[in-house]
């Protein structure tokens, strides 16, 4: 199937009794969500690198055919744990590097079932990197000194640092340009219609909303909050041909776009023609898929 969809994260407490059991204990969340998503995004491991043992966990619980996909942590896109991105360590550094490898050795373990891996950077104001240039070289250094044998998608949320030269980088990297939904970051069919936006041979979308806007509404995420039904509509549009091109194509929805990942998965797909697949991936119905 060339569509996977899912959420951002599985941990979710307050989805039981929603989307996942009433009384379903930790553990037992990831099981579960398989038999309803065929892929998934890890947001724990920009917090930590997982050990052996937690990975191997993640590889047991997930059939045949199931994706997970994983952030790259914060010692690398942000340079450090401190509330502020540290500069001089942004994917640059011992610590970095020594992070970049424990990562990708842990991830492997996960074989075929290890999807994209998302390299996500923060907001980088004036004081972090005065100008983008020196960032996109260390980018492109960083890039370059990746193993092959991994699929790798970028974020970058500093929306003037954005034109043809950076998505050309990309693409010599074969890595993907994420296409996201964020109050400060255009969507996709908002920039010029002359920046050629794939670049990669897979497609990584996120709905991830505006935070302030959701956590005022709610502090469980046990349902959606806001009515997102006009702009998934859009993005319906936009990825309808999107995803009929060859490849295999990611979309995943954070809990903070309307309130609650699962539903916002579920009314996107239905708007797709798409119904409920498990780890085969969401069923076919109207959408003209194209080959993997």
């Amino acid at each position: 199937m060339a569509l996977r969809m899912g959420t951002s994260s599985w941990g979710e407490k307050g989805w039981v009794g929603t989307f996942y059991p009433p009384g379903t204990p930790p553990r037992g969340f990831l099981g579960h969500y398989t038999q309803r998503f065929s892929t998934v995004e890890a947001d724990t491991t920009y917090y930590r690198v997982p050990s052996a043992q937690v990975v191997r966990g993640w590889e047991e619980r997930t059939p045949v055919g199931f994706t997970l996909c994983a952030k790259f942590p914060r010692a690398i896109v942000h340079g450090g744990t401190g509330p502020r991105p540290d500069p001089s360590a942004i994917l640059d550094g011992p610590e970095a590097c020594a992070s970049r490898d424990l990562f990708l050795e842990r991830m492997q373990l996960l074989g075929p079932k290890l999807g994209p891996l998302l390299i996500q950077f923060p907001y980088f104001n004036r004081v972090v990197f005065p100008e983008r240039g020196p960032f996109l070289e260390r980018l492109n250094r960083f890039l370059a000194g990746l193993p092959e044998g991994f699929r790798y998608a970028v974020e970058i949320r500093n929306r003037q640092w954005v034109d043809e030269s950076l998505l050309e980088m990309l693409r010599g990297h074969r890595a993907a340009w994420v296409w996201a939904d964020l109050p400060y970051m255009p969507r996709p069919w908002e920039w010029p219609e002359e920046l050629e936006l794939r670049t990669a041979d897979f497609t990584y979308t996120r709905l991830i909303g505006d935070r302030k806007a959701t956590d005022a509404l709610t502090k469980t995420f046990s349902a959606p909050v806001l009515d997102k039904g006009a702009e998934l509509l859009r993005w319906a549009d936009f990825l309808r041909p999107a995803v009929a091109a060859p490849g295999e194509h990611f979309v995943f929805a954070n809990n903070h776009y309307a309130g609650h990942g699962p539903a916002t998965v579920r009314e996107l797909g239905g708007v797709l023609g798409l119904e409920w697949g498990g780890a085969e991936g969401m069923r076919q119905g109207q959408l003209p898929l194209g080959p993997p």
